[in-house]
């Protein structure tokens, strides 16, 4: 990581859901579930490449409708760590479609959103509920990106609900 990984620069998010650990694993790690659930509620994920190894990439496009049509941006990173079904680390930065890192200044974002951040993931099974830790360290709590996780976390609850009905 590039940037600072104090507490104080970093999103910290408990949830619980009423599904098996296995189920949001693949949430987080299958495409077609993550395309589903990822982003805040106006967002759609209409490409994601996901390499499941330690060193694999990730590459993603969100795109958001505005006044004036639609916008993408592009998101890439690397698997740091993965214990599944307990434990994920990626890297993300913002990207060109291509994949090519982008600073917060190229991509008109405001100061204190990192290069390059990284995302914890930790899943713990606690009387057939899963626990959920994410921590995204190198933004601001009060940041946009923090609003987004919120509502995304939302959205993921609300698709394993319907997973769990089937």
């Amino acid at each position: 990581m590039t940037d600072s990984n104090s507490a104080e620069n970093a999103v910290v998010i408990e949830r619980s859901f009423r599904a098996p650990m296995d189920l949001v694993w693949q949430m987080w790690t299958d495409p077609e579930h993550f395309k589903e659930w990822y982003g805040p509620d106006n967002a759609t994920i209409p490409v994601a490449e996901l390499d499941l190894r330690v060193g694999g990439l990730r590459r993603f496009c969100m795109e958001v409708q505005t006044p004036n049509g639609p916008m993408r941006m592009w998101f890439t990173g690397e698997f740091r760590e993965i214990a599944e079904p307990a434990r994920l680390v990626y890297t993300e930065s913002m990207s060109d479609e291509q994949g090519n890192a982008m600073t917060p200044a190229d991509m008109g974002m405001p100061q204190g959103h990192g290069v390059t951040t990284e995302v914890r993931v930790e899943l713990e099974n606690v009387g057939g509920r899963t626990k959920m830790v994410m921590t995204h360290v190198g933004i601001a709590a009060e940041s946009p990106g923090a609003a987004g996780w919120a509502m995304a976390l939302d959205k993921l609850a609300a698709r394993l609900d319907a997973q769990a009905v089937r």
